[in-house]
C-alpha cells in the first residue's frame, strides 16, 4: 500500500539554509565550504531516512479504560496527581490487588500526557508504554498519572505547569524532582 504522506525524519538543508545557520552562529563560511558541508550531510541523509521507514513497534492496548479526569484541588491537596483514571489489569499476577500511579512522562493509551509542561498539554497517546502493559498484565491497577516537573527537568518540586507539588510532611520543603508527584503520594 502506498503512503499518501511521507514526512522525512530529518529535512535535507540546502545551501541557503546552511548559509543562514552559519551566519546565525557567527561563522564565516564561503560558498565552496557550504557545498562541501551539504555534500557531507547528503551522505548521511540516506542513512537517516531509513529510520523513518521502520515501523514503530507498539504493543496492543489490551485493557479497557476511560480517559479519566484532572482532579479537583479538593481531591488533590498536594497537587501530586496530574490525571486520575482507573485501569484494571489482568485478574491474576504478581501485582494483583496493587494500585499504581504512573509518572506523567510515561504513555498510557487514551489518557492525557503533559510531562509537566504546557507544550504537551492536550497530547493523548494512542499506545501504552511497555511498562504500562507489563504492570497491567501482572494484575496491577493504574489509578492515575503523577505530576512531574516541567519536561522532567528539575530536582525541585515547583516547575510543574499545573502548579507546585507540595511536600505532605513539611510544606516549607520541596518534595524533590523530577518525580515530585510520586514522592508526595508515597510519603
Amino acid at each position: 500500500m502506498e503512503k499518501s504522506y511521507y514526512s522525512p525524519c530529518i529535512q535535507k538543508p540546502d545551501c541557503e539554509v546552511l548559509k543562514e545557520i552559519s551566519s546565525n552562529l557567527g561563522l564565516q563560511i564561503d560558498a565552496v565550504e557550504l557545498d562541501d558541508y551539504r555534500d557531507v550531510i547528503d551522505g548521511f541523509m540516506d542513512n537517516y531516512s531509513v529510520l523513518n521507514d521502520f515501523p514503530e513497534p507498539t504493543l496492543p492496548v489490551k485493557y479497557p479504560r476511560t480517559p479519566g479526569h484532572r482532579p479537583a484541588p479538593i481531591d488533590n491537596p498536594y497537587n501530586a496527581w496530574y490525571w486520575k483514571t482507573d485501569i484494571s489489569g489482568a485478574t491474576e499476577g504478581l501485582l494483583k490487588g496493587k494500585t499504581v500511579g504512573i509518572k506523567d512522562n510515561v504513555a498510557v493509551a487514551g489518557v492525557p500526557m503533559m510531562n509537566g509542561t504546557k507544550i504537551l498539554e492536550g497530547y493523548t497517546p494512542e499506545f501504552d508504554a511497555t511498562v504500562v502493559t507489563r504492570i497491567l498484565d501482572q494484575g496491577g491497577r493504574i489509578i492515575g498519572k503523577t505530576a512531574c516537573e516541567d519536561m522532567c527537568f528539575s530536582g525541585n518540586s515547583f516547575t510543574c505547569s499545573t502548579g507546585p507539588v507540595r511536600n505532605p510532611n513539611d510544606e516549607t520543603r520541596s518534595t524533590g524532582g523530577s518525580s515530585s508527584g510520586s514522592a508526595a503520594l508515597v510519603s
